[in-house]
Formats: C-alpha cells, structure tokens, sequence
C-alpha cells in the first residue's frame, strides 16, 4: 500500500477524515477535499503528514472534480483508491422539505459519487484501481423525515453496485459502504462522551484498509456497518 495514491472526497472532517488518517498510516499518499479552504487548512494541520495534500472541491461541480484528479495525477502520477464520501442531509417531513434542501441533497449525494467516479475512472482504470462510496443504512432502510436523504442513499447504493458491474472488467473494485451511527458532526452533532457507543471514523478507515489488503480475487461489493450495541443514553 506504500506506493499507492488515494483520494477521499469531504475528507477533511468526519468519516472522510478518519479514512485519511488510516490510509496515511497505512502508507499511502492521500488527498483530501473540503469545500472550503478553510477546511482544508484545519484537515491538513491536523493531518501533519507530508504524504497528504488539500484540495478545494464541490462534488456537485464536475469541473471542481476533474480538477482535483488533474492536481493529483500532476502530484503524484497515478490514483489508486477513490473513496466517494461527501454527503450531507436535511431532514423534514416530505410535506416540509424545502426545494432548496431536496436539490442540494441530490446533487451532492447522489451527482457528486457520479461526478467524482466520471472525472477518475481513466485514471482507475490505469491502475487496476478501486472505488468506494460511503453510503448508509438509509440506502436500504427508510425513515420518517427522510424522503429526501433517503432518496440520495438508495441511490448511492444502486449507482455504486450498477457500476461495479460495468468497471470489473478493467480490474477495477467497487464497492459501497453503509454505515449506522457515526460519531462525527453530521446533520449539526457535537460529539462527545455520549456518543462512545457508536461507530468511530477511525473504525470506517480500518474498514477501508482491509478492504485494500482483501485478495483481487475477492470484492465485498456492499457492506453493511452497525453499532455493536445499541444507543442505551
């Protein structure tokens, strides 16, 4: 894993960021994207790693995406890994749910994996390479308020195992992974000590490392990740 390139989309906070920290120890060059340069900044000081690099990217623009992979393949001459994780979520009854949120939800869940798999699929294929969305349970599970994040999921799901189909001719894994509770500042949490019972970001990175080190031979194409426990606050 020493010579290998990865990029991580919304990979400056969350389970993004507790992917890149895994991969980095892991060995590999890692870039993050963030929407702002702000963000950026706080990830790659925190990071402190000279194997990592920031990029400012908006996966609902396939401009912004082709960019990053420019940059990337510029920095470092190959991409191996892709991990498609930017997402948010705005939840409200359907009768409730503004146009505004519905869209933006779209088009950064559910455009953004396509966008970010159109602009690095050449370089993939290149590599024999492997991409990842983070998806959820809410991609097989649906809820009261959720009309819309849970549109974007199922989708999610759907276009990462559509394409698997269509990329492992090249060599290419794909897989999606569905998470539970995360402890992260998703949809406005503040993590803390009540939230050990959950899932860490740290946990989904260990995921994605083994993952990596599974023989070619072999692709978990969709998983599904819970609490070991339940929330017992």
């Amino acid at each position: 894993m020493k010579e290998k390139v990865a990029y991580i989309t919304g990979g400056t906070k969350g389970i993004g960021f507790g992917i890149a920290k895994r991969l980095l120890e892991a060995g590999m060059k890692v870039a993050v994207s963030g929407r702002t340069q702000d963000t950026v900044d706080r990830a790659l000081k925190e990071l402190n790693d000279d194997k990592v690099i920031g990029i400012v990217s908006d996966v609902s623009c396939l401009k912004d995406e082709v960019a990053a992979v420019k940059r990337i393949l510029e920095s470092w001459g190959q991409l191996d890994v892709v991990v498609a994780n930017a997402g948010l979520g705005h939840f409200a009854p359907i009768d409730e749910l503004s146009e505004d949120d519905w869209h933006q939800m779209v088009n950064v869940n559910l455009n953004g994996v396509f966008h970010t798999l159109k602009a690095s699929v050449e370089a993939l294929k290149r590599t024999n390479g492997y991409y990842m969305t983070i998806a959820s349970l809410a991609g097989t599970n649906f809820f009261a308020s959720g009309a819309g994040y849970n549109a974007t999921k199922f989708g999610v799901v759907g276009f990462t195992q559509a394409a698997m189909l269509d990329l492992r001719k090249y060599g290419i894994k794909v897989t999606t992974i569905m998470p539970g509770s995360v402890a992260t500042h998703f949809n406005n949490n503040e993590p803390d000590d009540t939230d050990a019972w959950k899932i860490q970001p740290e946990d989904i990175g260990a995921l994605v490392v083994d993952l990596l080190q599974m023989n070619p031979r072999t692709l978990p194409s969709k998983i599904e990740v819970r609490p070991t426990r339940p929330d017992k606050k």
